[in-house]
C-alpha cells in the first residue's frame, strides 16, 4: 500500500491583513495545512528583518506575498524580488503575488517577482470595496460624508471575497503559474454613485463630499494618520484614481468560471457594518 506524501504547506504572509485572512480561512477550509505568517503570529514574518524569511518559507509549497502597506511604496519591488528569489532558491512550487492597477511601482514589482521566480502569478485588483467596509473609509460611511478627493472618475470596485478566492485557486492549481488575473467588479461606478449604492443597502444617507487634496491630507493629519500614510493616500487618490483604472476586466470569470460580485451585491452582504448601534436608524 502506498501513502501519499503530506501536502507542503502554503505559507501566507500578511495573513492578517484584509486579504491574508480571508486566505487563511479558504485554505483551513480545504484542509490544507497553513502556516500564517505575520510579525506576530505563529510563524514569525517581517518585512524589515529578513531573517524571519527563510524559516517562514523553508519546507512550504507555495506562498501568498501581500506587501504591506504597498508596493507602491519605496524599495517595494526590490524587497519582493529578494523574497520571491529566496522562494525560488528554497524550491517553492507555487508563488501568488497580490498587486494594484494602475500603480508603476506595483507593476515594476510585477515584473520583478516574475523574473525572479519561475512560474509566479500575479493578482492584479482593482479599488477593494471592503475599503468602505472595514478600512480606512468605514467611519465616514457610518457618519454619512464620504470625504474624498475625487471628481467624476469611474471605478470598478472588486469584491475581496473574489480576490480571496482567485488567490486561493491560484495557490492550490498550477492551472494558474504564471498568468496576470486581473480583477474588477462587473461594473465602474463614481465615487458617488457607489455612495449611493451604500446608502440603499445601509437605509441611511450617505453622500460624496468632495475636497481638494490639500483639504484631504488636512484632515488626514488633522486625525493622527502617520505623514507615510498620508502621502500614500494622496498618491493612490491622484496618480492611480485618475480614470486609468475605468475598465472592466473578465478577470475573475476567467480564473473561477463566474462572475465577479457586482457593488449591489457586496453592499448588501455586508450593510451591518454601517448598522452601528450608536447611529440613528
Amino acid at each position: 500500500m502506498t501513502t501519499e506524501p503530506t501536502p507542503r504547506p502554503v505559507t501566507v504572509i500578511g495573513a492578517t491583513g484584509k486579504t491574508g485572512r480571508r486566505v487563511v480561512d479558504r485554505l483551513h477550509a480545504r484542509g490544507v495545512p497553513v502556516r500564517a505568517a505575520s510579525r506576530t503570529g505563529t510563524t514569525r514574518f517581517d518585512w524589515d528583518d529578513a531573517a524571519t524569511w527563510e524559516p517562514a518559507l523553508d519546507g512550504a509549497g507555495a506562498v501568498y506575498v501581500a506587501y504591506a502597506p504597498d508596493l507602491a511604496v519605496p524599495g517595494a519591488p526590490e524587497t519582493v524580488e529578494r523574497l520571491a528569489a529566496l522562494a525560488q532558491h528554497l524550491h517553492v512550487h507555487r508563488l501568488v503575488l497580490l498587486s494594484g492597477r494602475g500603480e508603476t511601482e506595483a507593476q515594476r514589482a510585477e515584473r520583478l517577482v516574475q523574473a525572479a521566480f519561475d512560474g509566479a502569478t500575479v493578482v492584479r485588483c482593482a479599488f477593494f470595496a471592503q475599503n468602505f467596509s472595514e478600512s480606512f473609509l468605514l467611519d465616514d460611511v457610518r457618519a454619512g460624508r464620504v470625504v474624498l478627493p475625487v471628481g467624476d472618475v469611474r471605478e470598478p470596485f472588486v469584491d475581496l471575497e473574489d480576490v480571496a478566492d482567485v488567490a486561493v485557486a491560484a495557490l492550490t492549481d498550477d492551472a494558474h503559474r504564471g498568468l496576470v488575473h486581473e480583477l474588477t467588479g462587473p461594473r465602474a461606478v463614481t465615487f458617488a454613485e457607489a455612495a449611493a449604492v451604500l446608502a440603499h443597502a445601509a437605509g441611511r444617507p450617505v453622500e460624496l463630499v468632495p475636497v481638494t487634496l490639500e483639504e484631504f491630507t488636512a484632515g488626514l493629519r488633522a486625525h493622527g494618520v502617520p505623514e507615510d500614510a498620508v502621502a500614500l493616500l494622496a498618491y493612490l487618490f491622484t496618480e492611480v484614481l485618475d480614470g486609468r483604472g475605468e475598465a472592466v476586466t473578465d478577470g475573475v470569470r476567467r480564473a473561477l468560471g463566474r462572475d465577479a460580485t457586482d457593488l449591489a451585491a457586496f453592499a448588501r452582504r455586508e450593510r451591518d457594518a454601517w448598522r452601528t448601534a450608536d447611529l440613528p436608524g
